[in-house]
């Protein structure tokens, strides 16, 4: 390959890569700031009260809410990633397609994800809409961003920790964006999708405010989006480091100083 086509090359790689980053990080801010115009409102109790009343939520044992949607989507969940472990050595399907970083990248992801919403709930202070007082609990409402103000509840609320368990495979979507753009969005959709499920069983359920499935979405998002440009940034550091080992090799073999 010519020099003048090298460097067009990786000009056009650079120049795409910036465009994605571009996207990524708008998005993110963009809905970051979304998510606290949401805050702002009363929305949450509102579709809360839609669903339950003071006699509690009529659909907190329901089958398909409770019995299918939560209890049964756990198993899916860690099958689906014990299968994307076992991918990284012995990739199977799509992933054949993708290099060995990227498929460590797939699966790695939702566990960072789900340990970090976990973490997140263990030092939460804000407890379910169940557990209020107009849905007959003892707590009282107080904003998720309220610190230091017990709201009279269990707490351990949020993030919404069943939701993260579909949304914590974004992960997906950065992986095959750069060889499979097409798959990328649809992955992108259908975790979009199956983490909103969750979340809305968990609604109706009176497990978690609608912001709690939202702010999980962006915070699995965000989780991606940093395992993402750890892939990237090591990718690089290794293709620098092969091509001063490549350029000593070569001095040595000619001579050059």
């Amino acid at each position: 390959m010519s020099i003048p086509r090298i460097v067009l090359r990786f000009a056009t790689q650079t120049i795409t890569a910036s465009a994605r980053l571009s996207t990524v990080v708008w998005g993110s801010v963009l809905g970051f700031v979304a998510l606290l115009l949401w805050d702002m409102t009363t929305l949450d109790l509102s579709m809360a009260a839609l669903f339950g009343n003071h006699h509690g939520f009529a659909r907190h044992n329901d089958w398909l809410w409770s019995t299918l949607l939560h209890d049964g989507a756990l198993p899916v969940v860690w099958a689906l990633e014990v299968a994307l472990l076992v991918s990284i050595a012995l990739p199977f399907g799509v992933l054949r397609a993708l290099p060995r970083a990227r498929r460590l990248q797939l699966a790695v992801t939702p566990l960072v994800a789900s340990v970090f919403v976990s973490v997140l709930k263990l030092h939460s202070t804000t407890s379910c809409p169940w557990d209020l007082q107009q849905f007959g609990g003892v707590a009282v409402y107080v904003s998720h961003w309220t610190r230091g103000v017990a709201d009279g509840g269990g707490g351990g609320c949020f993030p919404a920790g069943h939701a993260s368990a579909g949304f914590a495979f974004l992960g997906g979507f950065f992986a095959f964006r750069s060889t499979q753009p097409a798959l990328a969005k649809r992955l992108l959709v259908a975790v979009m999708a199956f983490g909103l499920l969750l979340g809305l069983a968990q609604q109706i359920r009176g497990a978690h405010y609608m912001s709690h499935t939202l702010w999980t979405a962006w915070l699995c998002w965000m989780c991606a989006v940093l395992v993402d440009a750890s892939v990237a940034f090591f990718a690089c550091w290794t293709r620098r480091r092969l091509a001063r080992r490549l350029a000593r090799s070569t001095r040595a073999a000619t001579g050059w100083p």
